[in-house]
């Protein structure tokens, strides 16, 4: 088993653990740490939807900042056991609900259900075109005023109707902040 560290908010120090799957790759450290900088420490009252959830380390480290109300979803039957085996550890509750299936078919049922989302995180597996398919999905999912986060093996100006707002990089991965609207106040 690998293992991932929460890093702020109510259970920071606890560390995650997930099993080895083809393309997983938690968002390291560092990269968290800027995020949530950009995002407020404090994600209270927020509802978040981490769409491919692999480790569980966004969407436990929005729980653990406060966030009202966490979904995430993972279609591997162990990496998806393994996240709500780390839920149960946390004692996370009702605020935080591990789906197990496919993020583009369990997309509609998630806006059915919850409504849109004040953040979505995007980390998935790389150079299979998911972006481009969940990017018309967003304005269900996401609420107009907000957050897209993104992961990809390359800088991205946009997905769909949201532009990025800030954006960086760690070895080969691109990182970025996005919201509705046109802005160049990239950085």
């Amino acid at each position: 088993m690998n293992t991932v560290r929460i890093i702020g908010g109510a259970w920071k120090r606890r560390m995650l653990r997930f099993p080895d799957a083809l393309g997983l790759r938690p968002t390291p450290d560092r990269v968290r740490e800027t995020l949530f900088n950009w995002l407020g420490q404090d994600l209270s009252g927020r509802r978040c939807l981490d769409l491919f959830a692999g480790s569980g380390a966004l969407g436990f480290e929005a729980a653990s900042r406060g966030a009202a109300r966490v979904v995430m979803v993972e279609q591997a039957p162990a990496v998806a056991a393994a996240l709500e085996n780390n839920a149960r550890q946390l004692a996370a509750g009702e605020r935080l609900r591990i789906v197990r299936g496919d993020a583009l078919k369990s997309a509609p049922c998630l806006a059915a259900g919850d409504g849109r989302f004040d953040v979505v995180f995007l980390d998935p597996p790389y150079r299979q075109g998911w972006l481009e398919r969940v990017a018309p999905l967003l304005p269900m999912l996401l609420a107009d005023d907000g957050d897209l986060y993104v992961e990809a093996e390359c800088s991205l100006d946009g997905l769909g109707a949201w532009r990025t707002v800030r954006s960086g990089r760690a070895g080969q991965v691109f990182y970025h902040l996005m919201q509705k609207g046109d802005t160049d106040d990239t950085q």
